[in-house]
């Protein structure tokens, strides 16, 4: 009877604290940074299609701007509106990935595709755009701790 009462203490006390831990990932200093942009046009810009990461809602993102996200390593799943071009990531440590959401024309209105672009490619095009506003993040964990956001 105590070896049960002191066994059921136990898992009372670590369970929770496990859970959590696994539930809601924080950022540290390993993160891997994700440039997600799009480019400047005037098809679309009054869209501002989400970008989801993990099924979460990050952020959503207008002409001509990015945002910069700081994931963990290892495999996650991004998409935008079109559930169709979903991207499975395996991210590695030390490594920066591009990401650039196009508007694909749909019947009632366009939505975003995303596609995955080259290193060299990416710096280049990210370069030439802006922050996305502030209002248009949705979940600021995403978000790598260096990336400000317009005001």
């Amino acid at each position: 009877m105590r070896h049960t009462t002191v066994i059921a203490t136990l898992v009372l006390l670590f369970v929770p604290a496990a859970m959590t831990a696994q539930e809601s990932p924080k950022p540290s200093g390993d993160n891997v940074r994700v440039n997600v942009y799009r480019y400047k046009q005037f098809v679309g810009k009054g869209l501002r299609p989400s970008i989801y990461c993990d099924d979460k809602d990050v952020a959503r993102l207008q002409s001509g701007r990015y945002v910069v996200l700081a994931l963990t390593p290892g495999t996650h799943a991004l998409r935008s509106n079109d559930k169709q071009s979903q991207i499975q990531l395996d991210l590695k440590a030390g490594q920066e990935y591009y990401i650039r959401l196009d508007i694909a024309t749909g019947f009632w209105k366009g939505h975003g595709r995303l596609t995955m672009v080259l290193p060299e490619q990416g710096a280049g095009e990210v370069k030439q755009m802006k922050p996305v506003d502030a209002g248009m993040i949705k979940d600021k964990e995403f978000l790598a701790a260096d990336f400000e956001p317009t005001k």
